[in-house]
């Protein structure tokens, strides 16, 4: 059993937790990848979170793992341990209930920036992309399953969407996986590609024009119909057995 694609219908019906598979998966391999590090929440609408487990990485773990905890990090269903970094992310639902998605780690070229305590400039159309206001914050006050630490850096990031965390790593907020895997992607691309510009000895400014980054910043990442779509296929190509386990639940 093959998932074929249709411009109608891009990916098999997802549920909440196969959703947080393969969004863990796709960004693992947009550098999103430091061992155990990072946590990816959804916000189920009743008071429970749905969040990856600990002791196992992004690229392996699967819909039977994933976990149901409260607002106060109480474990309500599933086999792994809550994440230890898990305070952050309960910081962010507190503060702001209407956040759906949040995803953090140690991304590869994002953290760079925030150990440079700078937030580097969108150079091109990609790096540009998925919106969101992009905030730097000095959040390392504080072990990470500190809440009152976590709270601090909650607070700092306000109501912005991406945030450069001093010393740690990233944090990207979105309404949707699509919305927020793009953000995720276009943050370690513009990450990246700054990085490569400002070794090149390139110019401080970006030649994308005002206007243009300023929509963008507008945008709340739903908008690029395909892209997330194309990441779940290509993910589920990759595990048969995943693909399998999605299909057989929709016959």
């Amino acid at each position: 059993m093959v998932f074929r694609p249709s411009a109608d219908r891009l990916v098999p019906e997802l549920t909440p937790a196969e959703e947080i598979v393969l969004l863990a998966r796709a960004l693992w391999r947009e550098g999103y990848r430091d061992h155990l590090a990072g946590h990816i929440t959804r916000n189920m609408g009743d008071g429970t979170l749905l969040c990856n487990p600990w002791l196992l990485t992004w690229e392996e773990f699967g819909p039977g793992d994933v976990l149901r905890i409260g607002l106060d990090g109480t474990l309500l269903e599933g086999d792994w341990p809550v994440p230890l970094g898990i305070p952050l992310h309960l910081a962010l639902h507190h503060a702001r209930p209407d956040v759906q998605f949040a995803v953090h780690n140690h991304s590869e070229f994002g953290t760079v920036w925030g150990d440079l305590a700078e937030v580097p400039p969108a150079y091109d159309q990609s790096s540009s992309l998925g919106g969101g206001e992009l905030v730097l914050v000095d959040e390392y006050a504080g072990a990470v399953n500190s809440a009152q630490a976590a709270t601090a850096a909650i607070s700092a990031v306000g109501d912005a969407d991406l945030a450069l965390l001093g010393g740690h790593g990233v944090l990207v907020i979105g309404s949707t996986a699509r919305a927020v895997f793009l953000r995720a992607v276009a943050l370690e691309q513009r990450a990246k590609n700054a990085w490569m510009v400002r070794a090149a000895r390139g110019p401080e400014k970006s030649a994308l024009p005002d206007w243009w980054i300023d929509r963008q910043r507008r945008s709340d990442g739903n908008g690029f119909h395909g892209f997330w779509e194309a990441a779940v296929r290509a993910e589920l190509r990759e595990d048969p057995e995943l693909e399998q386990q999605i299909l057989s639940l929709q016959e």
